[in-house]
């Protein structure tokens, strides 16, 4: 194994910080050298996760481009990474994503250099959550994405941006405090249990399957609960979703973007890794409460949805829905559903990230959201009316496009499972088509009524940088889907394998 690739990792999660560092040496006037440094520190991270994809071997379900140092030997602390099939795409998510982020922040001229020092320490937040494999570390990422955020909420962000901050860190935090105890109670019952005191969450799988380390019912649902809940407040579920309308209105463009695209599927992506393998039985028992939250949550979403005056409140919403899907999927417990949730994480992120970048454009020329100010875009607007068009249209599932393959999947696995529930999320791809398709006849068909949007001008060179990579994607995951499903396939196999064992093992001895 070459140099590079042993420590690909490494690379990848740490590049953009120092990038971050180095800016601290610019001066603060040079806004435009600033911003071209910070973008081409992201490419060039995109460019370095194209590694992952080139070397990753889709036959195998173990962790690859592994990597395990000790970090704090006293406490078991270890610098341990690794990716397999179902977070080696979200990898490249955030890597995708945050170069395009960073052309929609072509703008922002106060505290520049501030703003985009946070976005590279995201960055790195996102990466680092995403490849961790000791438990202290993912703990340590998962804070470290929350201090960027707020920052680029509170100080760039709207009207309301103070409140919406607050909201976002305060709810996170709460369940972040849960998880860190769990965190540590799972330390002390594995050293306990077999003198290794280790974060390492491979470790701690490998002493569960062994039944070295038991843990007894009242206990493992406590620990479940608390992983639950953090993950579920960074989804967020029904009904944890209440600060995540206010972060998407009152964040910059940019901050949207990567918030829905990244940040929220930390939570799916945390229950896919964490709450299943961890606790299959807890998992097992919760299913039907946490599955009728989600179909809730997707009917929820896209009523309200349905009736907002605001571009970006609706998409915020939309995702509410979205996510739904997600944990519906994730608690099927069915290969067709794990794999349509993971698949579907991918695609809300391109989808919901376009979303925000094109409603950011037209608040750029127009400085208003609302939809009632706006009507006969697609007159001035042509190329920007068909580039939203199609993103709509992969929002709402149409064959073909991105997000009709993993809606798909996930209804069908749960449908195996119970046909009331899939049902019942179906009715939630059809509101969608209802709010998407009514929100789009209003902003763009019509007579253009307001002497504002008479002189509008349509996309330049830059806004088609930051969309065209997004629309191919959309039509690549919609046309070749198995290019992104087959990488997961081991991986998702070996998860549904690990919970449905340990469900019975757990069970066997809950009864003795």
């Amino acid at each position: 194994m070459d140099v590079i690739t042993a420590n690909i990792l490494t690379i990848i999660a740490f590049t953009p910080a120092v990038g971050a560092v180095l800016i601290l040496f610019f001066n603060s006037a040079k806004i435009r050298s600033i911003r071209m440094f910070a973008f081409v520190i992201t490419l060039l991270t995109f460019v370095f996760s194209l590694h992952l994809v080139t070397y990753f071997d889709s036959r195998v379900a173990e962790f690859q481009f592994a990597v395990n140092v000790p970090w704090i030997p006293s406490l078991g602390v270890h610098y341990e990474l690794g990716v397999d099939g179902i977070s080696l795409y979200l990898v490249l998510l955030a890597t995708v994503l945050t170069p395009l982020a960073m052309l929609a922040s072509w703008s922002i001229a106060s505290r520049a250099k501030e703003y985009f020092i946070f976005m590279l320490l995201l960055e790195t937040g996102m990466i680092g959550v995403f490849v961790s494999l000791d438990l202290f570390l993912f703990y340590v990422f998962w804070e470290v994405m929350l201090v960027p955020m707020y920052f680029l909420i509170g100080v760039w962000g709207g009207e309301r941006r103070i409140y919406a901050a607050m909201k976002f860190v305060l709810y996170t935090m709460v369940g972040s405090v849960l998880m860190l105890v769990a965190i540590i109670a799972l330390y002390f019952l594995n050293g306990n249990a077999t003198g290794t005191f280790t974060f390492s969450y491979p470790q701690i799988m490998a002493a569960l399957a062994s039944n070295s380390l038991v843990i007894a019912p009242g206990i493992e649902r406590a620990l479940f609960l608390a992983f639950f809940l953090a993950f579920a407040i960074k989804v967020p579920l029904f009904p944890f979703h209440t600060w995540l309308p206010d972060a998407h209105v009152e964040a910059p463009t940019a901050g949207s973007v990567l918030l829905a695209g990244v940040l929220l599927k930390m939570g799916t992506y945390g229950l896919v890794r964490f709450s299943l393998p961890l606790f299959p039985h807890q998992s097992q028992l919760f299913a039907p409460m946490i599955s009728f939250l989600a179909v809730a949550g997707i009917i929820y979403g896209a009523l309200v949805a349905m009736v907002q005056p605001d571009l970006k409140k609706l998409v915020a919403y939309s995702s509410v829905s979205h996510l739904g899907f997600i944990v519906l999927g994730i608690f099927s417990f069915t290969t067709q559903g794990m794999e349509g949730a993971v698949y579907q994480m991918l695609s809300h992120g391109v989808s919901t990230g376009a979303l925000f970048l094109l409603v950011g454009m037209i608040y750029e020329r127009r400085h208003t959201r609302m939809i009632a100010d706006f009507g006969g875009l697609a007159h001035k607007m042509p190329v920007y009316a068909a580039f939203f068009l199609i993103v709509t249209l992969s929002s709402i599932g149409l064959p073909g496009l991105n997000g009709f393959v993993g809606e798909f999947l996930v209804l069908l696995g749960t449908f195996g499972v119970s046909r009331s529930l899939a049902v019942f999320a179906a009715l939630g791809v059809i509101l969608s088509a209802v709010y998407m398709l009514w929100m789009y006849q209003r902003t763009f068909w019509g007579e253009v009524t307001h002497e504002h949007n008479q002189t509008l001008r349509d996309m330049n060179r830059r806004e088609y940088a930051m969309l065209v990579p997004l629309l191919a994607l959309i039509v690549w995951m919609g046309m070749y889907s198995n290019h992104f499903l087959r990488p997961m396939d081991a991986s998702v196999a070996k998860l549904i394998n690990q919970v449905q064992s340990r469900d019975v093992q757990v069970a066997d001895q809950n009864d003795r």
